[in-house]
């Protein structure tokens, strides 16, 4: 640990935990920031799991939120062995009604040695015994764990693709009144957090991003303001389609589409949706990808008929209280 005066302020609870006859050589620390090195050894650990794992096992927003400084309601806790980092997890405790939701993950070399229960055990403690993981992907081992737990399903995210090369889609009507453009960054930040807000009421994940989350995404070098379309009726803003691209995996995302709930049912968001994807095919890319919930039938039937087939899961566990 430095001394640096700039490094945010990091409150720390160590908890020494006893692993096999050896007291205290595994610990978690829990912190409400990081310091610089924290961060970018997490990012490691982060890089070395998707390599062994073909997938990132903290969400977009959890890796944003570990550079910055202290964020309401957002805990770090580091496993170390030994002084070596084996372990990470993130809690977010934001939400006024659900329980405290949470990530995890062990480096790919320290795995079956009890270290994934130990951040479990450690996150319940932490959230109080109301608490959601998620277990990206849906793998075995995953759910092992959530059982080990006492975690049962709750949630399933689908991610679901589609080819886009030789993409033929009519191209997008749009309701009578309906004008679109691309965003413009400072100009439209207001405007687009308050109808992601409406948009999104029943969905706490979205729905409430903020102004830093906003400019957090903007600093990302994937942000293209050029792929980010904007549905106006007059001066009101009522629908958008943010698209994402994954230059090093060749895919294009749906990144998020939003209706404000007065302007829903009328064929806008089918129509935003088209307006992005040919946006995508544009930049030569071969498939799309975008996250829909299981649940969200409606949504996963548009998606179905406009050539999505699921290709993956995520399921996020949670306590019965």
């Amino acid at each position: 640990m430095t001394s640096d005066d700039t490094a945010p302020a990091a409150p720390r609870v160590s908890t020494p935990l006893d692993q096999g006859g050896a007291p205290a050589s595994r610990s978690i620390d829990i912190l409400a920031a990081l310091y610089p090195e924290q961060t970018e050894a997490v990012l490691s650990l982060l890089a070395e799991s998707a390599r062994a794992d073909g997938q990132q096992a903290v969400s977009e927003q959890g890796r944003l939120q570990l550079r910055g400084g202290a964020r309401p309601g957002v805990r770090h806790l580091l496993l170390t062995v030994r002084d070596q980092l084996v372990g990470y997890a993130q809690l977010e405790d934001t939400d006024p009604v659900e329980a405290p939701a949470a990530e995890l993950v062990v480096h790919p070399a320290h795995r079956g040695h009890g270290h994934g229960r130990a951040l479990g055990s450690a996150l319940l403690a932490e959230s109080g015994k109301r608490l959601r993981v998620w277990a990206h992907g849906g793998h075995s081992a995953a759910r092992h764990l959530a059982q080990v737990l006492g975690l049962t399903l709750f949630r399933e995210l689908r991610q679901m693709r589609r080819p886009l090369t030789g993409l033929d889609l009519p191209r997008p009507k749009l309701p009578a009144g309906v004008t679109v453009r691309t965003f413009v960054p400072g100009q439209d930040d207001a405007a687009w957090l308050a109808t992601n807000a409406a948009a999104f009421a029943h969905h706490p994940e979205q729905g409430s991003l903020t102004q830093r989350d906003l400019d957090d995404r903007k600093a990302e070098p994937w942000f293209d303001p050029a792929g980010f379309f904007l549905a106006f009726r007059g001066d009101e803003l009522v629908g958008f389609h943010w698209t994402k691209v994954h230059a090093a995996e060749g895919l294009g995302e749906v990144y998020v589409v939003g209706v404000r709930p007065g302007a829903q049912g009328g064929g806008l968001g089918k129509a935003l949706t088209t307006i992005g994807l040919r946006h995508l095919a544009g930049q030569a890319l071969p498939t799309a990808m975008l996250y829909v919930d299981a649940d969200n039938h409606a949504a996963v039937s548009v998606y179905e008929r406009l050539g999505f087939v699921t290709h993956e899961t995520d399921l996020m566990y949670r306590t019965e209280s």
